[in-house]
């Protein structure tokens, strides 16, 4: 199976780290975000990735070169970034053929368990299948409303007064219907541009392992502290534990 892994932002969040640093390769003790990934990746099935690069594209280039993995990595550069749904456009080639592909934000950190994800997605085929944690400040996220049959109702980015505190955790499983829905124009965002306008059309997903989006400074220091670590084959999962 394929998967985007957006990487191309500029991490202004993160500076001064990312002044000289790429978002994806910034550490998690002492583990280049990237490379937790490629492993996440590689346990559940997802054999190829397509990322897209823009600041300090020549150091994930290395990285890639140097790091043996056995998930196959293509890179695609945008001199001028195309959004997170203009990047699927333009790679759009890449994927013909496919019933479903992942798009995974790179500055999430996670343990969640993406096959059982993709079962809940092939069970029922919708558009595109979102996933979904609960957080305090909502305000700052994609926010969803879903209905009791797991049908997402509304989404709205950012929003001034958010109606729910489930939110978009940046892990979605997207179809050629959803590639149909981005518009021409550049950039374009998944959040503003193309999301909203399927409501009715993608399910929600809730995410109840760890989730952390390391793209604050907050946040990535808070890393440092609770990230757990990936699985070991054959363990247990860990207890839930959500932040974005």
């Amino acid at each position: 199976m394929k998967a985007f892994l957006l990487a191309a932002g500029q991490g202004t969040r993160l500076r001064p780290l990312t002044d000289k640093v790429p978002k994806c390769l910034v550490p998690i003790r002492n583990v280049p975000v990237l490379g937790i990934w490629l492993e996440l990746c590689r346990r559940f099935g997802i054999d190829e990735i397509l990322i897209n690069l823009h600041s300090h594209a020549e150091m994930v280039q290395e990285y890639v070169r140097n790091n043996s993995s056995e998930v196959k990595v293509h890179l695609s550069h945008e001199a001028v970034l195309l959004g997170s749904a203009g990047t699927l456009r333009a790679n759009r080639d890449w994927v013909v053929g496919e019933p479903c592909f992942w798009v995974l934000y790179a500055d999430v950190l996670t343990t969640a368990n993406l096959e059982r994800m993709l079962e809940f997605h092939q069970l029922r085929r919708p558009i595109a299948t979102l996933g979904l944690c609960r957080v305090p400040d909502p305000q700052r996220c994609g926010v969803v409303q879903f209905d009791e049959a797991g049908v997402i109702r509304e989404f709205v980015e950012k929003p001034a007064h958010p109606a729910s505190h489930w939110v978009f955790s940046g892990l979605m499983i997207g179809t050629p219907e959803l590639l149909d829905a981005i518009p021409s124009s550049q950039p374009a965002d998944l959040g503003l541009d193309v999301l909203p306008h399927l409501a009715g059309q993608m399910f929600a997903y809730p995410v109840h392992d760890y989730l952390l989006d390391v793209g604050t400074m907050e946040n990535y220091r808070s890393a440092q502290t609770s990230w757990p670590g990936l699985l070991e084959d054959g363990e247990k999962p860990y207890a839930a534990s959500n932040h974005l």
